[in-house]
Formats: C-alpha cells, sequence, structure tokens
C-alpha cells in the first residue's frame, strides 16, 4: 500500500480494523528487517536519499500548504519554524539518511561476552526492538529521520505526525517508501497512520500485540496523554527547557557568544536555552552585557529584580516563567549563588534535557557535570548542540529526557535491544 493509498480511507472504514491491518503489516515486516544485512538497509537509505531530492519541489510544494493552513490557524512563529521545509532543509534530510546509511549496523554487534568455568561461552548482542510507534508534532522532517533510524536498526516504524504537516509529512513517506521498494524491503516497514484523526492515536496506544515501543516527541500535553494513555513501554522526549549557567570564573567574550547563540540560533528547537543564570559574584558585570546582547538580539528577557534593574524593557519573570519552554525568542534570568545554586535551580526547575555551564573553573565544571540530573550536560559550549546529528549519530528521532531505556539523543543504537547467546558442548546443570 502506497502512502497516498494509506490516506484515501473511506468514512464507512472501521478505523479499528484498519489500524489492526497496519499494525500487522508491521510485524510482518519487521521480522524481515531483523534479518536484512547492513548493504540491503543501506541501499535502502540511500535510495530514500535520492527520492527525497528528484521530489524536493513536490515536497516543498505540500509544505507550502501546510504552512498556509498553519497561519490561517493562528501557529506561532516558532512553530512555523518548525514547519517550514525549504531546498536547503529537504536536502539536510537526505545527507541525514546518507549519514546513517555511513554508520556502523547496530544490529548484531557483541556488548559483551565472557566465559564460564564449566565451559559454557555467554554473549550480550543487540537485536532489534520490533515495531516502533513514533508521535509528533509540527517537524515534517522527524518522518524521515525517525524512517531512517528505524530502518538502520532493523526495526520497521509506525509514524504519526502533527496534523498540521500532514501533506509534509506524507510526501516525505513517498520517498521513503520507494527506497524500500528499490531495496527489495517491504513498503510496510515504514508506515503512517490512515488519519490524523486523535482516535487513531488511542487505537496506536493499546496495541500491544503489534507495537513494542512509543516514543512521543512534541509538547507537553502530547507526552503526558501518551504516558497516561499507553499500555506500551515509553521512551519520553518531554520539553527542553534547558538552562545556560554563567560561572564567576566564565570568560567574558565565551559567555557572550555562547549565551546568544544557545538562545536565538533557532528559538524554536528543544535545545534553545530557556533560562539564563548568573552567578551573583559576577552579576553586576555581566548582566548588562548578557541581557544587553539578548535584548539587542530581539529577546524578550523576563527577570528576577536584580535583573530587571539591568535595562527598563526587562519584564519581571513570574514564578512559571522558571518552568516554561518558551521556544520563541524569550528568556528567563536570575542571579544565582554560585555552582551549587545553578545546580539546585535547575534540578528543581529543569526538564532533564540539555544543561549548560560556562567557566574557566575546571572543578565547577565537574561538579556541574557530575551533579546536574540531566540527558546532556555541556562544558563552554552552546545548548544547541543538543542534536543527535551534531553528536555523530547522523540523526535522532528525539533526545530521551527518562533513563529507560535510552537517555539523551536517541539514534540507531539506542533504537536496539540485546539478548543473550549461550553455547556449550554438553553441558548438563547439576
Amino acid at each position: 500500500m502506497t502512502a497516498l493509498q494509506q490516506h484515501k480511507i473511506a468514512e464507512a472504514d472501521d478505523l479499528d480494523a484498519q489500524m489492526k491491518a497496519l499494525g500487522r503489516a508491521a510485524k510482518a515486516a519487521a521480522a524481515r528487517l531483523a534479518l536484512a544485512d547492513r548493504a540491503t538497509k543501506n541501499r535502502a537509505l540511500r535510495s530514500m536519499a535520492a527520492a527525497l531530492r528528484a521530489d524536493r519541489a513536490k515536497i516543498v510544494a505540500a509544505n507550502a500548504e501546510d504552512m498556509a493552513d498553519g497561519r490561517k490557524h493562528g501557529l506561532t512563529a516558532a512553530l512555523l519554524d518548525r514547519l517550514m521545509l525549504d531546498e536547503k532543509r529537504v536536502e539536510a534530510m537526505a545527507r541525514g539518511l546518507e549519514e546513517i546509511a555511513e554508520l556502523p549496523d547496530p544490529v548484531g554487534r557483541e556488548l559483551a561476552s565472557w566465559d564460564r568455568p564449566n565451559g559454557l561461552k555467554i554473549a550480550r548482542i543487540a537485536v532489534p526492538l520490533g515495531v516502533i510507534g513514533i508521535i509528533y508534532e509540527s517537524r515534517p522532517n522527524v518522518t524521515a529521520d525517525a524512517g531512517g533510524l528505524c530502518l538502520k536498526s532493523g526495526n520497521a516504524a509506525i509514524l504519526r505526525g502533527g496534523s498540521e504537516s500532514a501533506r509534509s509529512s506524507l510526501a516525505i513517506l513517498a520517498c521513503l517508501q520507494a527506497g524500500l521498494r528499490e531495496a527489495g524491503l517491504p513498503e510496510a516497514a515504514i508506515q503512517c497512520l490512515p488519519t490524523t484523526d486523535r482516535a487513531a492515536v488511542g487505537i496506536m496506544l493499546t496495541m500491544t500485540e503489534a507495537i513494542d515501543l512509543i516514543i512521543p516527541r512534541g509538547g507537553r500535553g502530547l507526552i503526558e496523554r501518551v504516558a497516561a494513555e499507553s499500555r506500551i513501554p515509553v521512551l519520553k522526549h518531554l520539553d527542553g527547557n534547558c538552562h545556560t549557567y554563567v560561572d564567576a570564573k566564565a570568560d567574558v567574550e565565551k559567555a557572550r557568544r555562547i549565551v546568544l547563540n544557545a538562545k536565538m540560533r533557532r528559538t524554536g528547537v528543544c535545545g534553545a536555552t530557556e533560562t539564563l543564570l548568573v552567578d551573583r559574584l559576577r552579576g553586576a558585570e555581566l548582566l548588562p552585557l548578557l541581557v544587553g546582547d539578548l535584548l539587542g538580539a530581539g529577546c524578550e528577557v523576563r527577570g528576577d529584580a536584580a535583573t530587571q534593574a539591568v535595562d527598563p524593557r526587562v519584564k519581571p519573570a513570574s514564578d512559571l516563567d522558571w518552568d516554561t519552554e518558551f521556544l520563541d525568542a524569550i528568556i528567563a534570568v536570575k542571579l544565582v549563588d554560585g555552582v551549587d545554586g545553578a545546580i539546585a535551580h535547575i534540578n528543581r526547575h529543569g526538564s532533564h534535557h540539555t544543561e549548560a555551564i560556562i567557566t574557566e573553573d575546571g572543578a565547577a565544571a565537574e561538579k556541574f557535570l557530575h551533579e546536574v540530573d540531566a540527558g546532556i550536560v555541556i562544558h563552554n559550549s552552546s545548548t544547541q548542540f543538543a542534536d543527535g546529528g551534531e553528536f555523530g549519530m547522523g540523526a535522532e528521532i528525539g533526545i530521551s529526557t527518562g533513563k529507560l531505556h535510552a537517555r539523551g539523543p536517541v539514534g540507531a543504537e539506542q533504537l536496539t535491544s540485546y539478548k543473550y547467546v549461550v553455547k556449550g558442548d554438553g553441558q548438563i546443570r547439576p
């Protein structure tokens, strides 16, 4: 079934039956993918990339329709930025698939091995998870990233993109399925839900016989719904309430460059800094510079009393601001009492996503990196590096903010489980 055919669902059709058929097809495809060799999977990935380039005009045109609807329905500038595709972003998707193809095959890796005194040889070997259901909002490029990573790791994927990006995701899916066909792999290895009806998500979350893992990627409302309703294990990508802490021993110019990039490079990504913390010992010196840079770049600053005193344009921060992922040109700023104050604030208000310290004090940096509870901790660099591609993973499905079974960027390796292979020579247990 092609991507376009999947979405031509007659009103009389039973959604539950359609979803079960989708699950059965994915399960069968997963069984084949688990046995596919690296060359076949990589051929499919490169063919997908070629199809994206060949159809880039169609993808951009479909996205233009999604963007027009988004503006009509009042999507924020940040959400529109996440939704937007141009030829540059399509090319980035294609390159991402090619980079995934260049990665080592995560399936079949020997993770550990040892011999027992009785002669048994035991090895822990990486295996696919099976079928992965991925629910995401706004960003249609996730369709390519998720499909490519699932394929590389030998998993089938059932995708549910946001209704606002339906046309874009469908155009991308057609390219992915073309790549699967070219490599002789089943199209059902990467499928989309047959409708944008929210009821389909509810059914998806109960498909324990077909789906092995659910990965939600989006706002808090989506994550909370999935966590509450899913009967399937969930790998959470919660909101990115990320912090940058500027220590008393920070290099001033380094701090200014990093803070501005961490907030303003792209305000709508989950790795954007949402709260800036500054050591009280150098607040009088650093706040005017850092706040001035942000205001000058068009960022709204909401601050504590000390920050408000720096510039009349600074708005008072509310208690809610310290817990908010703005995804916009807005930042909360606060003075803290050294690295201990920064750690305490982050561990209370952060979302366990990405946290950064700027300092030339090695001991302070190590304390921060060791004690902050987050999937990614960074020293002297921008939080916007919180990205699987930047980590050399080719792409990512999301940043896991939980602790089981993967944490931080979720790439191909993180989409595998393992089994124990035991080899003997006639041993019996006494």
